[in-house]
């Protein structure tokens, strides 16, 4: 009698567990299709974390405030502490390296101009022109002191027009002025570019050989990506030729008018 009663209590002990597993169908239905980590997935959306690509030795400053497995950009021939390195070891700090960008340049020469609010990014944009291996010509201005935007769109147009640079950039508050200023100058085709997709298909689809920025519209890091889109990118393909073709047509109907 005993031995039954355990059996019975020992059989409902297994029913009552094997009741309380989910049935396997079940379990697959619910279980959602896609599951979508957004702050992962904005993390290896990034290219890096901090760029430090500007210094050719980095000391543990420069690493400090990173999380574990960030991604730091450095340059190509960069040095690091030995304390740096420890940080770089101890936090599994992953180095990305920058690469040159001088082999994919489709210009040797640059002018560069401004009116005063674009002073100060004209000058940081010539360092960056420099390290690229351009030869940067600067056709001003030259402080911040008030100025007229056009005088400048129009001198670097100009030596883009008579072949004395290969491309030009100008740097007013929006952008908008300078390509307006430039656009009268014959063969000048200008470019108001504020993202780098802009500045590639103005490039690719347009050749446009005179690229605008605006100082209150990007930061410098990214005028950088800008400037270096429309400097590694040209027109090739045979049907944007002849739509530039066009364009070029129409500005010599009205010189061929006066």
């Amino acid at each position: 009698m005993k031995n039954n009663e355990t059996r019975d209590r020992v059989r409902e002990l297994v029913r009552q567990v094997l009741d309380s597993v989910p049935d396997k169908q079940e379990t697959k239905e619910q279980l959602p299709k896609h599951v979508r980590v957004s702050s992962i997935l904005k993390y290896h959306e990034k290219e890096f974390d901090r760029d430090e690509s500007a210094k050719s030795l980095l000391t543990e400053d420069d690493f400090r405030g990173l999380e574990i497995g960030a991604r730091v950009r450095v340059a190509e021939n960069a040095k690091l502490t030995p304390l740096a390195k420890d940080i770089v070891n101890g936090k599994k700090i992953a180095l990305v390296t920058k690469v040159s960008r001088k082999d994919s340049l489709k210009v040797k020469t640059v002018g560069v101009g401004c009116d005063h609010g674009g002073f100060e990014m004209k000058e940081k944009l010539k360092v960056f022109l420099s390290e690229m291996g351009l030869l940067v010509r600067d056709f001003g201005t030259n402080s911040k002191d008030a100025v007229d935007y056009p005088d400048f769109a129009y001198a670097v147009a100009q030596a883009v027009s008579e072949g004395n640079i290969d491309v030009g950039i100008v740097i007013d508050g929006a952008g908008i002025g300078s390509a307006m200023a430039a656009s009268k100058v014959p063969g000048v085709r200008p470019a108001a570019c504020y993202n780098v997709a802009l500045a590639k298909n103005s490039r690719e689809h347009n050749a446009a050989n005179v690229l605008t920025l605006g100082s209150g519209q990007n930061s410098f890091a990214e005028v950088k990506e800008i400037v270096h889109a429309f400097l590694t990118n040209e027109i090739t393909e045979p049907r944007h030729k002849k739509r530039v073709g066009k364009i070029d047509a129409i500005e010599r109907q009205y010189k061929n008018s006066d």
